[in-house]
């Protein structure tokens, strides 16, 4: 999103990576936080690794990016790369010819790993068996390596858009929304907090107050 700020990613990754033990945490780099140069993505890699708490970071882009990604995996910091982006691409054969080489270029610049995103099925599973590190896919099909899915998506959180990938594993927005407005509707109608929501207090206490 292009109004998030190097601020905004330090301050949510921070908080993710406080709760997780186990798990490793990638934290994205925000737009025009890296595109400038190759120092100012070095820079700000590294503030996300050591204010942000990140064990790697990640940018979109193919070749043309492959120079910040190098000298950030020169630097120590490990770099997961992404490609495809928001609409789909390599359809045409030029257009497919390119995405193999921003790959294969981005795995040669030192990625330890690449997100394929909306990108033909057929042409992720190519890509992924070209390729000797990791592909996740999001709206890539079933040949990628690992799979990514919004939880805001998978769980039905929204439902003014839904992209085509995206499939709904519950549905917990109209459940959320109904919740919601029963809460507003009990508290407007004085029902909640009921008696036993409350805390007591022995009226004799209340006496001596008085």
């Amino acid at each position: 999103t292009i109004s998030v700020t190097m601020e905004d990613m330090i301050t949510f990754g921070h908080a993710v990576a406080r709760a997780c033990h186990n798990t490793m945490v990638v934290i994205d780099m925000p737009f025009m936080s890296y595109q400038v140069s190759v120092e100012q993505a070095v820079m700000n890699a590294g503030r996300l690794m050591k204010e942000g708490r990140a064990n790697a970071v990640k940018l979109e882009g193919g070749a043309a990016v492959c120079p910040q990604i190098k000298a950030i995996t020169d630097a120590g910091i490990p770099v997961m790369a992404h490609l495809g982006l928001t609409r789909v691409q390599g359809k045409t054969e030029a257009g497919a010819q390119k995405l193999i080489e921003d790959a294969l270029a981005i795995q040669e610049a030192g990625a330890f790993a690449v997100v394929l995103e909306c990108i033909p099925a057929k042409l992720a599973d190519m890509i992924t068996k070209k390729l000797d590190i990791p592909t996740i896919g999001i709206g890539a099909g079933a040949g990628c390596d690992g799979q990514i899915l919004v939880y805001q998506d998978m769980l039905g959180l929204f439902s003014e858009y839904t992209p085509k990938f995206v499939k709904h594993f519950a549905e917990l927005g109209g459940a959320m929304k109904e919740a919601f407005q029963a809460y507003d509707r009990e508290v407007k109608a004085g029902s909640y907090p009921a008696p036993e929501h409350t805390f007591k207090i022995d009226d004799d206490v209340l006496e001596k107050l008085y």
